[in-house]
């Protein structure tokens, strides 16, 4: 699935935000919390403002009972079934 429309600081909308999903790249089930570039760095932190990075927007997924976050590749992700 691609990304949708931009919302704001480089987040995209998504069919399957805030839904579980299975990230077939390492095989792990997490709750889609974003779309968006990974920060450029420090340099999106710097400043009184943020900035979004410059690359390619990523699927930012949290565990599902909490936990650190990750990300990958849009294209690695599928809806988890039941």
């Amino acid at each position: 699935m691609r990304a949708g429309r931009e919302v704001g600081l480089g987040h995209r909308e998504h069919p399957l935000l805030g839904r579980t999903v299975l990230d077939a790249a390492t095989g792990r089930t997490g709750v889609l919390r974003a779309v968006c570039p990974e920060p450029d760095g420090c340099r999106a932190w710097t400043g009184p403002v943020l900035r979004p990075g410059g690359g390619p927007p990523v699927a930012w997924l949290a565990p599902v009972g909490g936990g650190v976050e990750w990300t990958t590749a849009l294209d690695a992700i599928r809806e988890a079934g039941g």
